[in-house]
């Protein structure tokens, strides 16, 4: 039977009208199956442990299982390909740090597989630290000022360990460099342990690293702190709360070097599910329990108001870590 004009219209408008729908109403049900973070490093370090201390947070906000999948390699960018290819439902998420979604780009000029900025959705920071400087205690420095003078009597006599090319300890030593005027050189290893046994062997004479991974040392007398690389002090863990700041030792430098976590899915990925899970993993963040379990490991939680605060943050990251990587002369490919 032909349809009168009116009726065809009607009909065809309402068939248009489907498929909006259908996205609408998943997005509003959304979450309807496991979530998958993807932590782009081995298990077992600090981003690891974050990643398994959010997933079993999410899991009850969510009313979904959440499951950990580690991804490494190529200095965090395998995991984040991973992420940045995946489908656009919120299913698949990222927990990056600061040198993969603000430095790598810069470091991996040619093999960088996605541009942070461009194949990822900001959700939410989600906890930041700063790099701890320790020297050997066996060393006669007992500050900042005294390291600093020795390194400026014998330009690179001493040594700085880190746990690659790159990292933000690199990155730290090569903006202090700067500042100081003196020149302290770069021993890079493949990782932050071997850097750790030659500092404690004597092998080295400082390393900037991350405070979990050299705290132990201090409180066992081994490792002397000298400094944090952020601008304020480090009072969320007692023993660090009388070494001095970046604003202290180079006033009006601006050098506040933090390692930043933080979620992002891909790029693409419905607003009412990005705003979500902003939602759920703030809740995390200001939580009690999860300040309880991060600040031992050298960590404060954080969190971004909105998504879009996150992202114009990430922004200013990008070109913050830009020019670290190019004072430092690092590269990676």
């Amino acid at each position: 039977m032909k349809l009168p004009p009116l009726s065809r219209r009607t009909l065809l408008g309402a068939a248009a009208a489907l498929p909006l729908a259908t996205p609408s109403l998943a997005q509003g049900n959304w979450p309807q199956r496991p979530i998958r973070i993807v932590v782009p490093f081995a298990p077992g370090g600090a981003v690891d442990i974050t990643g398994r201390l959010l997933a079993e947070r999410l899991q009850p906000i969510l009313g979904q299982t959440i499951t950990v999948d580690n991804r490494g390699g190529a200095g965090g960018n395998i995991g984040g390909d991973v992420v940045a290819k995946a489908p656009k439902d919120g299913y698949t998420v990222l927990l990056g740090t600061a040198t993969i979604l603000a430095a790598n780009k810069f470091l991996f000029r040619r093999s960088m597989p996605f541009d942070p900025i461009r194949d990822l959705t900001p959700v939410t920071r989600v906890t930041t630290g700063t790099v701890l400087l320790v020297v050997n205690a066996d060393k006669p420095w007992r500050s900042f000022a005294d390291l600093v003078a020795a390194a400026k009597r014998e330009r690179g006599a001493v040594t700085m360990g880190s746990s690659g090319a790159g990292t933000v300890s690199h990155l730290t030593l090569a903006r202090i460099n700067a500042a100081a005027g003196m020149e302290i050189t770069h021993v890079p290893y493949r990782g932050g342990g071997p850097a750790i046994a030659d500092l404690l062997s004597g092998n080295i004479d400082m390393m900037f690293d991350v405070i979990p991974a050299l705290m132990p040392h201090v409180r066992e007398g081994r490792f002397r702190a000298l400094a944090v690389g952020s601008a304020d002090r480090v009072t969320y863990v007692p023993e660090l709360r009388e070494v001095p700041s970046m604003k202290e030792l180079f006033p009006n430098q601006g050098i506040d070097m933090q390692s930043w976590y933080a979620v992002n899915a891909p790029a693409g990925t419905p607003e009412p599910i990005v705003n979500r899970l902003h939602e759920a993993l703030v809740q995390i963040a200001r939580s009690d329990d999860f300040k309880a379990r991060m600040e031992p490991l050298g960590f404060t939680p954080v969190w971004d108001e909105s998504p879009a605060a996150y992202g114009r943050y990430l922004q200013e990251q990008e070109q913050f870590w830009k020019g670290l990587v190019e004072a430092s002369g690092a590269t990676l490919d």
